[in-house]
């Protein structure tokens, strides 16, 4: 099984964003990857409140993505912490798949490229 690296948002509406990161890690389960969602796993020990502690939080994101097949990104508007995942998910060369927040491959907006 491929390992998959679920972007999402995280930081607003904490409750809302964890519910829906996980529904995505489910949907790529039900497609046969193993889903890791640094901001499932991550704030089970690390305050994203606390600059430090988020910072670390995405730089061990950062870590895991190295070992994924691929970062599958959910939603139309990206995060500061979804920008810096993409960019070195592109650096990578790890293949990113788009889906909207309802779990549908789309097309790739030339702004989220970058």
């Amino acid at each position: 099984m491929q390992l998959v690296f679920i972007c999402s948002p995280f930081s607003g509406d904490i409750e809302r964003n964890t519910k829906r990161a996980s529904g995505y890690c489910r949907f790529a389960y039900s497609k046969g990857f193993v889903p890791y969602a640094p901001h499932l796993h991550n704030p089970n020990f690390l305050d994203e409140s606390i600059p430090d502690e988020r910072n670390t939080g995405i730089h061990l994101g950062i870590e895991m993505l190295k070992r994924c097949n691929q970062l599958w990104l959910f939603g139309d508007k990206l995060t500061g912490g979804m920008r810096l995942e993409l960019k070195a998910a592109q650096q990578m060369k790890i293949q990113v798949r788009y889906f909207t927040d309802r779990c549908e491959e789309r097309e790739v907006n030339a702004n989220e490229q970058n």
